[in-house]
């Protein structure tokens, strides 16, 4: 297994489990479970033991192994030089689960779907790019930037209305790109965190070779897990492109007064996303954007930035569930901690994001107190536009 020259340099001091101040546990699937196995050490020693044949795969070892949201803040808090590899050898166990053929039925569904249908809701693909349907949002063809919006974006309703609002604010802006609608294919970024890495390797290489053939060399994402692909995986396999999260393109925008915006007055706390945080360093881009808006206030929760505590929708989570529900699931708590910094909305930059925590609100019955929008739909809403 790669990375397994590592793992047993780990002897479980429990840092990852935190935050930066070493005040709350910071690892969604530890806090959800309060076991040391679900602990980033404790999957260490886990699957150390099964690399010495000291334990057997088993459904309860593949549910811990799955478990783990990918959110990075064992590798943020982790006190050994080895920390920037710590989601790297999880997900190389997941890749050895993967090429042995023994994965939760969640997984092997997942990967299926990928496989057969180009996305995880097994809908066609011309149904792909029916999102910009009454919009000005045009078809790739030579602009400056590929927006690119990824499966959640192109199948899920809520996360629509998401890639809507920032395509609709991109041509606000007078920004030039355009999309692939039915040409567009998954990115991988799912597939490669569950440990699929022949079939990431194939959706990359189709990626590349598109984006080469168009001319395609900067690239706005919707979602961090594709801008994550984007920035970090693909240059491996010969995919050099310019890749951005629409935050960043849209904050020096905003920021400047070039989109007129009216006063907007709502209390807004911002939840960060673990592929545009700590995955990817972004932390001021969204809150410049928030911070633009005139009578917008912002609230940081006690648990932001580097320390934000996970939805618990990454690492393929989002699709598989395996994390699972009930009150201390991750997107309830981070509702709760939402909630209690007194904002009537809850900003995120995410659409699986969005999606967890609108779940979350409906099970914690704040329907009334508490709304999810995305920074670009907060935007929308303050446009200074004529009547």
């Amino acid at each position: 297994m790669k990375y397994e020259d590592i793992v047993h340099r780990c002897f479980r001091c429990g840092y990852c489990k935190f935050t930066g101040d070493y005040i709350d546990f910071n690892c969604p699937s530890y806090r959800k479970f309060f076991f040391e196995s679900y602990s980033p050490g404790g999957r260490m020693w886990l699957i150390r033991a099964w690399l010495n044949d000291e334990i057997k795969n088993s459904d309860r070892f593949q549910e811990i192994l799955f478990s783990c949201a990918t959110c990075a803040n064992c590798m943020e808090h982790c006190v050994f030089t080895f920390s920037d590899d710590l989601v790297n050898v999880f997900l190389a166990a997941r890749e050895e689960m993967v090429n042995q053929g023994i994965i939760p039925p969640a997984v092997r569904d997942y990967l299926k779907n990928i496989n057969i249908s180009g996305n995880p809701y097994k809908e066609p693909a011309d149904e792909r790019g029916k999102w910009a349907e009454g919009t000005s949002v045009e078809t790739y063809d030579g602009q400056d930037y590929l927006l690119y919006i990824g499966c959640v974006g192109s199948y899920d309703e809520r996360a629509k209305k998401i890639a809507r609002a920032v395509g609709d604010l991109l041509a606000h802006a007078g920004i030039s790109f355009g999309i692939l609608g039915d040409r567009e294919t998954c990115d991988g970024n799912e597939v490669r965190a569950l440990g699929e890495m022949g079939l990431f390797q194939f959706l990359a290489e189709q990626n590349i070779s598109l984006f080469k053939d168009l001319g395609i060399q900067r690239i706005i994402t919707l979602d961090p897990h594709a801008f994550n692909a984007f920035k970090k995986d693909y240059p491996g396999l010969g995919g050099t492109f310019e890749a951005y999260h629409y935050t960043q393109i849209l904050a020096p925008v905003v920021a400047s007064s070039k989109i007129p915006l009216k006063d907007y007055r709502a209390k807004v706390t911002f939840h960060d996303p673990c592929y545009l945080g700590r995955h990817n360093g972004e932390y001021e881009a969204p809150r410049k954007i928030l911070h633009a808006i005139p009578g917008l206030e912002v609230i940081e929760m006690d648990q932001s930035k580097e320390n934000a505590f996970c939805c618990g929708g990454g690492g393929g989570n989002f699709f598989t569930d395996i994390l699972g529900g009930g009150d201390e699931s991750p997107n309830r708590i981070r509702v709760r901690q939402a909630h209690s910094t007194g904002a009537n909305i809850v900003a995120v930059a995410c659409p699986q994001c969005a999606k967890m925590l609108d779940d979350a609100i409906k099970l914690e019955e704040l329907d009334d107190k508490l709304e999810v929008l995305d920074v670009a739909e907060i935007v929308m809403r303050a446009l200074d536009q004529p009547t």
